[in-house]
């Protein structure tokens, strides 16, 4: 797959590099504009609320940021939680997104609420909202008010979203098993599926989505991407130590223990595992790729041929700012991107 593209998924994690809300946010940023420069072809960040160790509350706020400071690179949310918002709302800072940077941004659209049920319902501010799946709804009427199209019969058909029905981001639904799916092939919107979150599913979901693909307005044909946690380095020695606090995070949360910050390197490094949590450990490394670039390039290309990706969009972790810098250059490198972004 030569024209395989690469792009970067960005969850604005605080680590040892990022020692303050504003360090985290202004290091994405350096790194989205490094992006455009390596070539890479969107650079996209995450929602999730309730966190000690993530500053990625409201990816739109950012993504406006990034997407002033960059010329090229798409810049997008992977994703919106659509449940924890109005249609409404959704659609309107997206369409102003448009307006400003036309042609660059993207919304991935989730299902779930990106975080706990007590948060969500802080968000939500009904418990009754959230005890029904309004999912279906809200998505039929975000793209109404995308599209200036609601049926005359809707209640909010008289109510626009924006002056212009052409300020549409490119629309994509996520999903990490069976559900996400299912409304990207009847709605016939690009995918991303989650390996970082479910590998196992991913080949067959991902064959899924090409095999049932109905055309839309928005695309004529499938489109797929493939999520998935990378780390690299000029030595597998030093890509497994940079993934080592990424590993560990993961294993706590499959044990039902939390940080209150990301782990450092220190203690990723020096953490005594019991037998149970080395075991758990091995069970999560399939939603990885680590080592030196020439082996993370073969094992994308892989992933990609299996799940029929069209892109990768690669789950940032480092831990460490030069390290983040130089994995993605080597990356760039090896995948032979250019100032196309391909």
């Amino acid at each position: 797959m030569n024209d395989l593209k690469f792009s970067i998924l960005d969850l604005a994690y605080y680590s040892e590099s990022n020692r303050s809300p504003g360090e985290v946010l202004h290091n994405s940023t350096e790194i989205a504009i490094l992006a455009e420069q390596l070539g890479y072809h969107r650079y996209w960040f995450a929602e999730h609320h309730n966190s000690a160790s993530l500053m990625s509350m409201f990816p739109e706020i950012i993504m406006a940021h990034v997407a002033s400071k960059t010329s090229r690179i798409r810049v997008g949310s992977g994703g919106v939680m659509l449940p924890n918002h109005s249609s409404l709302s959704v659609a309107e800072r997206f369409s102003m997104l448009e307006a400003l940077h036309p042609g660059r941004i993207d919304l991935g659209i989730g299902r779930a609420p990106g975080t706990d049920g007590r948060t969500a319902y802080a968000l939500r501010r009904s418990w009754e909202v959230l005890r029904e799946d309004t999912f279906p709804r809200q998505l039929d009427e975000l793209f109404g008010f995308f599209g200036h199209d609601l049926p005359e019969d809707h209640e909010f058909s008289r109510i626009i979203a924006n002056p212009d029905p052409s300020l549409v981001p490119q629309i994509y639904m996520l999903g990490s098993s069976t559900g996400g799916v299912q409304f990207a092939i009847q709605k016939g919107l690009a995918f991303v599926f989650a390996a970082q979150i479910n590998a196992e599913m991913a080949v067959p979901v991902m064959q899924l989505y090409r095999q049932q693909f109905r055309p839309s307005k928005y695309y004529d044909r499938p489109k797929a991407i493939l999520s998935i946690s990378v780390f690299t380095a000029e030595t597998e020695e030093e890509a497994y130590y940079q993934a080592a606090p990424t590993l560990l995070m993961w294993t706590m949360l499959a044990t039902g223990k939390r940080f209150t910050s990301f782990p450092t390197l220190e203690e990723a490094s020096n953490y005594p595992y019991t037998l149970q949590e080395k075991a758990i450990r091995d069970q999560q490394m399939n939603k990885f790729v680590i080592g030196t670039p020439e082996h993370v390039a073969d094992k994308l290309h892989q992933w990609a041929a299996k799940t029929g990706a069209d892109e990768i969009i690669m789950l940032d972790g480092y831990p460490e700012m030069n390290a983040r810098r130089k994995a993605y250059t080597l990356l760039a490198r090896q995948f032979g991107l250019n100032s196309e972004g391909k």
